[in-house]
């Protein structure tokens, strides 16, 4: 599933083909996302210019003069510019022509990503009551170190919470967890203030070196250019089980929490 930084790195390379061109048209081939594409999403954006490209979590939205297009990628969607005369393949679900003679082009073989109208996006149910941005000031290792106090619940499903950071998806909270030196199994509430404000400051680095990259690819994910992302190269531990530990050369472990897939190093994280 495409994380913050993809989203973010989507959002930045999309959004200098958009801001300030017309739609033309909204070419809906298949409705049949997560939740269906509103049936008049043609009328309510053709005519419309877009003004800014903005991200809320993983969510990205598309701000027009009357509206804004939530969109999210689900676990396979992308979007790219295309030339608008490029046929559609399979999976091209959706077309936002512009005036440029570009296309907007979203792809989801998997279909569960999705794209809503509204006029208060910040408000909507999906957004209302996300937590703050893991890169904002609104964020810190002190706020999890408040949320966390009296919480039974593992750190790493913890951080991963929505209503705690937005953003912080499997790949970088074992990633950050590693670099904090932080056993992913800790009872979130057993931690202490200053190991959590090691690891806000791990989770902020790390996930603005992503963005810095391009996000990191897997499976289906590439960017609004087209292209992949390239920060799997530099994986301490996301889907390394059974290979060495780049720190200390020790045997990585995989375990389960909260249904995900987990790996650490048990010699440095404790």
């Amino acid at each position: 599933m495409p994380e913050l930084p993809e989203v973010e790195t989507t959002r930045r390379g999309i959004e200098p083909y958009l801001v300030g061109q017309r739609v033309s048209r909204v070419l809906v081939r298949d409705r049949r996302l997560r939740w269906p594409i509103p049936e008049d999403l043609d009328v309510r954006l053709s005519g419309q210019r877009i003004q800014a490209v903005e991200r809320r979590a993983k969510y990205l939205l598309i701000k027009a003069e009357r509206g804004t297009l939530i969109v999210h990628l689900g676990m396979s969607g992308s979007l790219r510019l295309v030339d608008a005369a490029l046929p559609a393949a399979k999976h091209e679900h959706v077309d936002i022509l512009l005036e440029s003679g570009q296309a907007l082009r979203y792809t989801d073989p998997r279909r569960f990503g999705a794209m809503l109208w509204s006029h208060e996006p910040l408000a909507h149910v999906l957004l209302a009551s996300l937590g703050p941005e893991p890169l904002g000031e609104d964020f810190d290792g002190d706020r999890l170190y408040r949320l966390s106090r009296g919480r039974s619940m593992a750190v790493k499903p913890f951080i991963m919470d929505n209503a705690v950071v937005v953003g912080v998806g499997n790949i970088y909270a074992s990633e950050a967890l590693f670099a904090a030196g932080i056993d992913p199994r800790r009872p979130a509430g057993s931690i202490s203030r200053a190991r959590y404000l090691k690891l806000g400051e791990e989770i902020r680095r790390i996930l603005a070196m992503a963005i810095e990259r391009g996000g990191t690819t897997l499976r289906d994910f590439v960017g609004g250019d087209g292209k992949p992302g390239y920060f799997q190269q530099e994986l301490f531990v996301y889907g390394r089980a059974g290979e060495f530990c780049k720190n200390c050369g020790g045997t990585l472990r995989e375990i389960r929490l909260g249904q995900r897939a987990s790996v650490y190093c048990a010699r440095c994280q404790r």
